[in-house]
């Protein structure tokens, strides 16, 4: 009997794994069709060759991004790939800029807080952390709820937030299994989590892919923006979103006085510490620390000392591998392909600006009673859409390009306005249980409908973009 089981989920795996094939074949053909096709219809007479190839991979790149006929990490290496290979005729100079964004200062940037991530998992420094302010919430559930959820969103600011969401679901497992499914306090505590590791992510440049997409697509069109100038403009509004994301959360869900205890981590969690612990002594802790705050020290004065935030990775990245805590398996774990993908959007946007493509479709667009701040809602509200819909980074990589172009052919105000709300809004995305890997996480407990993410996908959704809009306006006046 159990064979025959046995023999019966295997046909039925391999039976998955076919029809799987073969949906992913199918669908990264039709992109592959629905692409040529528009370039053949969408194309000016006018355009050259080089301007063909680059609407192709620009409408082929959207196509694979939306039906995930290939993983997107594989649609950043095609990119650059594609531009290679189909512009390899033209001067070597021109080309090589495609391939340099490998090695654009926002990679290294991203790369070196990679490692300090990494670095704060493998030393528990994070653990530490929340441990020692855990307490410091008091014992009523709500604002238990809101240390954790700033808690989370602080933490990243620094770390992957899908690494910050996994640590504190498993931190607070033991709080879901006592009050179950149904409670009050598991559904806020398993909506409110991800929901701040995602905003939290705008608060600084390594923070959240789109934030990257920005900083680099702005830097080329002449903007700098330092590491502590998009602090300035992301960390408000993150703690305004998660703070009105808590408000809604307590009227959706009354908590009313509940208390609940801080004793967070099950006795199993604290034994494995405890081993952990050994491995890792206080001096790796303290040697983490110390390189954690001399690399945020230089990221931050970066525009008095004169110091290149990118150069500033290396700290981490030297420091952390030269006294052990960073090894070699710990360096493969570092999520590269996110580091594929950034690159390839960089690679993206920038043929797509220095092919003029964006100018093309922008001057089509009758923008003479456009009014700005209209424009700002309209392209925030379909940010949020698209990122729901494809990822984040994806979404920011095709809209940047084409709104910088938009602003500067048509002189509707400062060129980093609108880039800034639109990688804004990326983070605002979380409607479903896909559209970020936080969401991913805590609906894998169990403990949660997909319906669940209706509260924050709608309101933060509607409220991010208009509080982004608001507050980067306020802000360009003495920025930019």
């Amino acid at each position: 009997m159990s064979d025959s089981r046995h023999y019966s989920l295997r046909i039925l795996y391999k039976l998955n794994r076919k029809i799987n094939w073969q949906s992913k074949t199918t669908l990264f053909l039709t992109s592959l069709l629905v692409s040529l096709a528009g370039v053949y219809f969408l194309r000016d007479p006018s355009f050259s060759v080089t301007q063909d190839y680059v609407l192709f991979i620009l409408f082929f790149s959207i196509g694979l991004w939306v039906t995930e006929a290939i993983p997107p990490f594989a649609v950043g290496i095609l990119i650059i790939g594609f531009l290679v290979f189909s512009l390899g005729s033209e001067e070597a100079d021109n080309v090589k800029q495609y391939v340099q964004t490998w090695s654009d200062s926002v990679i290294w940037l991203f790369l070196g807080g990679f490692f300090l991530a990494e670095g704060m998992k493998i030393t528990h420094l994070d653990l530490t952390l929340l441990k020692k302010i855990a307490p410091k919430f008091g014992q009523q559930a709500k604002y238990i709820l809101l240390g954790l959820m700033m808690t989370t969103g602080i933490l990243s600011m620094l770390m992957s937030n899908t690494a910050t969401t996994a640590m504190m679901i498993a931190t607070i497992t033991p709080i879901l299994h006592q009050f179950g499914k149904q409670a009050a306090i598991t559904k806020t505590l398993l909506i409110g989590i991800p929901t701040a590791a995602a905003v939290g992510g705008m608060g600084t440049i390594i923070g959240s892919a789109p934030n990257a997409i920005a900083v680099g697509a702005l830097e080329t069109a002449g903007v700098k923006i330092s590491f502590i100038t998009w602090m300035i403009i992301g960390i408000p509004v993150a703690l305004v979103l998660i703070l009105l994301f808590w408000k809604i959360l307590l009227k959706k869900y009354d908590l009313k006085d509940q208390k609940l205890s801080l004793n967070f981590l099950s006795d199993e969690q604290l034994s494995i510490e405890k081993q952990e612990q050994q491995e890792n002594d206080v001096l790796s802790k303290r040697i983490m620390l110390i390189v954690l705050s001399v690399t945020l020290f230089f990221w931050l004065s970066s525009q008095w000392t004169g110091i290149p935030i990118a150069m500033v990775s290396a700290i981490p990245i030297v420091g952390l591998t030269m006294f052990g805590i960073v090894d070699s398996e710990g360096v493969r774990r570092l999520p590269w392909d996110t580091l594929m993908l950034v690159a390839g959007g960089l690679s993206l946007g920038l043929a797509v600006q220095q092919n003029q493509i964006a100018d093309f479709f922008i001057n089509m667009i009758n923008t003479e009673d456009l009014n700005i701040y209209l424009l700002y809602l309209i392209f925030g509200l379909l940010t949020v859409i698209l990122s729901n819909i494809m990822s984040n980074t994806a979404t920011t990589t095709i809209m940047i390009p084409i709104c910088i172009a938009l602003v500067q052919i048509n002189n509707l105000g400062d060129v980093a306005t609108l880039p800034l709300i639109i990688a804004l809004s990326a983070s605002c995305a979380l409607l479903l249980p896909v559209s970020t890997p936080p969401n991913a996480i805590a609906f894998s407990t169990g403990m949660l409908d997909q319906s669940s993410f209706r509260v924050g996908g709608i309101s933060l959704g509607i409220i991010g973009p208009i509080v982004s809009i608001l507050w980067v306006l306020a802000l360009s006046l003495f920025l930019f």
